[in-house]
C-alpha cells in the first residue's frame, strides 16, 4: 500500500533521517502487538499539521475527506539487492492497478509507525522474522491524500506470500530497471519518492 499515482502532482517535504535498525523482537512486546483485520474495520490514526495523532476515524471517512493520516513504507530487498515490486489490486480503494516499489498502508488508531511497519509487510507479502532498518521521515499531500510517512527497509530471502486483497501480483526487480518502468507505467508516486530518496540518500548506509 501507498498513497498516490504517477501522474498526480504532489508535494513532499523532507523530515529526519532515522538509521537505527528495529529489532522485530522489540516489537513483540504486549505494547506492539497487533491483530489482523479487513480494510473495511480500519480505524486510522488522524494527525495534524505537526504529525502529532488528534483524532481516529475510519477509513472510509479518512479517504472521503482527505483526512491527515500516517502511512508506512517498507522497501523490501533481497541479498541480490533487489528490490520487490508490487501491482496493486484493481479493488483497492485509491489508485488501483498502479505499480509500489514499497509495501506498507495507513497507521492504524493506537499503533507506532514501526509497530505499523511490521503488520503491513507480514499481511502484504508474507515478510516476518527480519529487522526492518528505519530510514526517514516525509510529509506528502496530493489530490487524494495528505500524509506523514514512514520509511523503512528491510533484506528477505524467503517465500513471498501475497495478500490477494492488496496485491495482484510482484517479482524482485534491479532498482535501475523500477525507475526505468516508471517512466512508462503508473506508479504510486509516495512510493516513487521513497525509492529514489533511498537511492539517493540511503542506499550506503542501509547496505542494501
Amino acid at each position: 500500500m501507498t498513497e498516490g499515482a504517477g501522474d498526480t502532482k504532489s508535494s513532499i517535504a523532507l523530515a529526519t533521517n532515522h538509521p537505527s535498525p528495529l529489532s522485530l523482537d522489540t516489537l513483540r512486546a504486549p505494547q506492539y502487538r497487533f491483530v489482523h483485520m479487513g480494510a473495511a474495520e480500519e480505524i486510522v490514526a488522524i494527525v495534524d499539521e505537526n504529525n502529532i495523532v488528534v483524532d481516529s476515524a475510519p477509513r472510509k471517512e479518512m479517504r472521503a475527506k482527505a483526512l491527515p493520516h500516517r502511512a508506512t513504507y517498507v522497501l523490501v530487498f533481497n541479498s541480490r539487492g533487489q528490490l520487490y515490486l508490487q501491482k496493486r489490486t484493481l479493488t483497492k480503494d485509491v489508485f488501483p492497478g498502479y505499480y509500489d516499489p514499497a509495501a506498507g498502508g495507513v497507521v492504524l488508531a493506537g499503533e507506532e509507525y514501526e509497530q505499523g511497519a511490521l503488520r503491513e509487510v507480514e499481511e502484504e507479502m508474507g515478510v516476518r522474522g527480519v529487522p526492518l532498518t528505519p530510514l526517514f521521515r516525509f510529509y506528502h499531500q496530493d489530490a487524494h491524500n495528505r500524509v506523514w510517512g514512514a520509511a523503512f527497509s528491510c533484506v528477505y530471502d524467503g517465500a513471498i506470500v501475497l495478500q490477494e486483497e492488496e496485491v495482484e501480483s510482484g517479482a524482485f526487480m534491479s532498482a535501475p530497471d523500477i525507475l526505468h518502468m516508471a517512466q512508462t507505467e503508473p506508479f504510486t508516486p509516495d512510493g516513487l519518492y521513497v525509492l529514489q530518496r533511498y537511492l539517493a540518500e540511503c542506499r550506503t548506509q542501509d547496505g542494501a
